[in-house]
């Protein structure tokens, strides 16, 4: 059995090396993405607090038939179907970079899958320069995600490159 859980007095940067540690030890060896994801995601709720909604959203498809297909995930229920470019999901896979929104009702385009969403935090998870997946982060708070998350969830991506 596993548990993993971060002090609750740990720095962000703290929580993201723990976290990134745990992703590492329960990932390593096993080649199932799903069940890859789906650990990783029961981690990121159980590292991350103040989120509402954390998982990924797998890209599928190719060509003009690319689109995000939810994956794993802890929260309520979700979008299933994103489009590129549309919600910030779809904005950070198709252009490959990380999105932070500290407000997403100012967001343009944004898809509100859970109305009690304020901010979230969308990393690209990339192989060999493509988009193979997403993670996203949700939170209640206005303004809950900064630098140090996004440097924390750039590199859980980084790991998981090529275990998803």
């Amino acid at each position: 059995m596993y548990d993993f859980a971060p002090p609750a007095d740990c720095s962000p940067e703290e929580r993201y090396a723990l976290l990134n540690e745990a992703a590492a030890a329960i990932t390593h060896g096993e080649d199932d993405a799903i069940a890859n994801m789906a650990n990783v995601a029961a981690l990121l709720g159980e590292f991350i607090p103040d989120t509402n909604w954390a998982g990924f959203y797998r890209m599928v498809g190719s060509g003009e038939a690319k689109e995000l297909i939810l994956g794993p995930f802890v929260g309520r229920p979700a979008c299933i179907r994103i489009p590129l470019g549309v919600g910030v999901c779809g904005a950070a896979a198709q252009s490959g970079a990380a999105q932070l929104v500290e407000d997403v009702h100012a967001f343009p385009g944004h898809i509100a899958c859970d109305a009690n969403s304020r901010s979230e935090l969308v990393v690209p998870v990339l192989r060999d320069g493509e988009v193979v997946a997403v993670i996203d982060l949700d939170s209640p708070s206005p303004a809950r995600f900064g630098p140090a998350d996004q440097a924390g969830v750039e590199a859980l991506a980084a790991l998981l490159s090529d275990r998803i």
